[in-house]
């Protein structure tokens, strides 16, 4: 199997908490080159050495970095898609203290990554309603499913992950028709094409990238849904008083496929949102984190209905 060997580029002080942030995209194996940890071994006061070979003396000038590898394959690819939105996210909030979070990738370019794309996106069947396309493919509808057609972007993904799969899967059993759905960190807004296609009468979808927000709008009109369908808003919701108000209340449907840390901080604020009888389902959790999620959602008053895994991911349907 191919691996894209992909270099992250950030400041010393750094390292720890972006090993964390990686964990938190099921990215678990890394190789760390830091000018820091020369330093330490020659302050090492109990080390008994007196010949260091080239390789740790390169480690003397070499700019700080995380390696890490991922598969050649549309897992991959759809990995690196969101790496890159959440290292444009952590650049934006604190550039002074996470450096360049530049990213260097093996043999391939960014003007490659469409053709990339095309290597392995294909369509696909998900559960038993959709069927997710590129534009560049030609498909006709296979069983009275919907055809959910949608593109890589350089940040967002195409719905291949595992935990987009998951919670488009959940959406089948809860949208039954005429609901009214909020997409939090909506992304390339697939998700909410899905809810749309399923039968879901309007979505409010809202993402902290502004990038995210006008792709995913231009997505949902590809799909053949005017603007009286859909308002698209950026922000945090966590932290903008002002965006919670304009995205307002009374929804059926929550999904919000993002990371356990901001779901956890998302989690008293998802009751605010929903009508009395309102679904939530949230997604992009490590195995690792499920219990911190869980506990967090409990608190907030919410019960657990329906669990999905997929090779260490979890998606959840919850009530209140």
């Amino acid at each position: 199997m191919d691996f894209l060997q992909t270099d992250v580029y950030t400041e010393s002080k750094a390292v720890d908490v972006l090993v964390m942030q990686l964990s938190e995209l099921g990215i678990t194996g890394f190789v760390i080159h830091d000018s820091a940890d020369f330093d330490e071994f020659l302050n090492d006061k109990n080390a008994n050495w007196d010949y260091v070979d080239d390789e740790l003396m390169g480690l003397k000038t070499v700019p700080t970095h995380i390696t890490l590898y991922l598969q050649d394959n549309a897992q991959g690819l759809e990995t690196l898609a969101e790496l890159k939105g959440a290292l444009a996210e952590l650049r934006t909030k604190n550039p002074d203290f996470y450096g360049s979070l530049e990213i260097h990738i093996d043999s391939v370019r960014e003007e490659d990554w469409a053709n990339n794309w095309k290597q392995y996106y294909k369509p696909f069947n998900v559960g038993e309603k959709l069927i997710v396309k590129p534009s560049w493919e030609d498909v006709s509808p296979q069983d009275g499913r919907k055809i959910l057609e949608i593109d890589p972007a350089s940040s967002f993904g195409t719905g291949q992950h595992h935990t987009t799969k998951m919670v488009m899967e959940l959406l089948e059993g809860v949208i039954t028709g005429g609901e009214k759905m909020l997409d939090l960190g909506c992304g390339s807004g697939i998700l909410s094409i899905a809810g749309l296609l399923l039968g879901a009468d309007s979505v409010v979808m809202a993402d902290v990238f502004e990038n995210a927000v006008n792709t995913a709008a231009e997505n949902v009109r590809k799909n053949g849904f005017d603007d009286s369908k859909f308002r698209a808003y950026r922000g945090n919701i966590i932290d903008d008083t002002a965006l919670r108000e304009k995205i307002g209340t009374g929804f059926d449907v929550i999904t919000a496929n993002i990371v356990a840390d901001v779901i956890i901080a998302m989690s008293p604020l998802f009751g605010g949102f929903m009508k009395a009888d309102g679904t939530l389902i949230v997604s992009g959790i490590i195995d690792e984190r499920l219990d911190e999620v869980l506990a967090a959602l409990h608190e907030a008053g919410f019960t657990v209905k329906e669990r999905k895994n997929a090779e260490g991911w979890n998606a959840i349907v919850l009530k209140q």
